[in-house]
């Protein structure tokens, strides 16, 4: 029944609300997910009422416009499509990224990977002030500038580059370069695979080489949400996921400045044989760092200084 404070025929935030809820809970393709919880972020989207605003805002009449916003989005994800997509947009650390169906989804993983990045950048402050230099950053294969965009905003004294073989990719990290306000005059974007990205004159006096590459091998099953619907070429890395990896891990210590790191994310099965690659190319140290599951995550590996 309409509120009698509506107008004949119109709907309100929360009717809508109660609808996605329902119709995404009988949806038996995303089972297991949270129907109320994303019934409320496409409302939020779809009515530009967020956070206490969202309560607020629920009696309100939907307008026809928002309506439409709504429907099309509930409909995108009962097809199945992840929802970070449907929303167009992804909390990463303290960033809010733009993503769609170019770039990986952001990860809470990955925010832990940039995390590590961020402690090897205090780390390698102090020498890069003492050669007269300011600190270096390069977050490799990108995506939607994730890591390297979070670097810029959490720490105003470095320099970074952002790097991905897509065009595609880098479209979706300008964009995001473009909200990220006054860091982004510090932030330089570059496409190529991999250093072949970078200029010549970076050799040796990168601080901190930080990478989520594709790390998945060729065999290994995915949901149908991550399969269907993320970019391949993110994701696979030959049989046993380590073709990018050895790549990065043979070429970064030429590139890095003395005492500089490789901050990589990878499979936990990995983490082993990454440490010893590390070691064999040059690498004075080498270590496994956990995600928030516990999970070896990531490998942090250092230069001589």
């Amino acid at each position: 029944m309409t509120p009698p404070d509506l107008p004949e025929g119109a709907v309100s935030w929360r009717m809508l609300a109660a609808e996605a809820e329902r119709r995404l809970a009988a949806e038996p393709a995303l089972e297991g997910t949270a129907p109320a919880l994303e019934a409320r972020w496409i409302v939020e989207r779809a009515s530009g009422n967020e956070g206490s605003d969202y309560v607020l805002g629920l009696d309100e009449a939907a307008t026809e416009r928002g309506v439409a916003h709504f429907d099309a989005m509930l409909e995108r994800r009962l097809t199945g499509e992840p929802l970070q997509y449907v929303l167009g947009r992804w909390a990463f650390r303290t960033l809010d990224l733009f993503v769609d169906r170019r770039v990986l989804i952001p990860r809470p993983e990955t925010e832990v990977v940039a995390g590590y990045a961020l402690d090897e950048l205090d780390r390698c402050r102090a020498a890069a002030t003492a050669a007269g230099r300011v600190p270096v950053a390069v977050d490799l294969g990108t995506g939607s500038g994730a890591i390297g965009l979070a670097l810029a905003a959490e720490r105003e004294w470095v320099e970074v580059w952002l790097t991905d073989a897509s065009p595609d990719a880098l479209a979706v990290a300008r964009s995001n370069l473009v909200g990220l306000g006054r860091p982004a005059t510090r932030v330089r974007v570059a496409e190529g695979g991999w250093f072949a990205a970078l200029p010549a004159e970076l050799a040796g006096a990168i601080d901190v080489i930080a990478s989520n590459p594709p790390y998945v091998p060729t065999g290994d099953e995915l949901p149908a949400s991550v399969l269907d619907w993320e970019p391949a070429s993110a994701l696979f890395a030959g049989a046993d996921g380590l073709d990018d990896l050895r790549v990065l891990v043979a070429e970064a210590p030429r590139w890095l400045a003395p005492g500089g790191a490789l901050v990589l994310e990878l499979d936990p099965r990995q983490a082993g044989v990454v440490v010893e690659l590390a070691l064999a190319a040059g690498f004075v140290e080498a270590e496994v760092r956990p995600d928030l599951a516990g999970r070896d995550r990531a490998v942090v590996a250092r230069v001589a200084p």
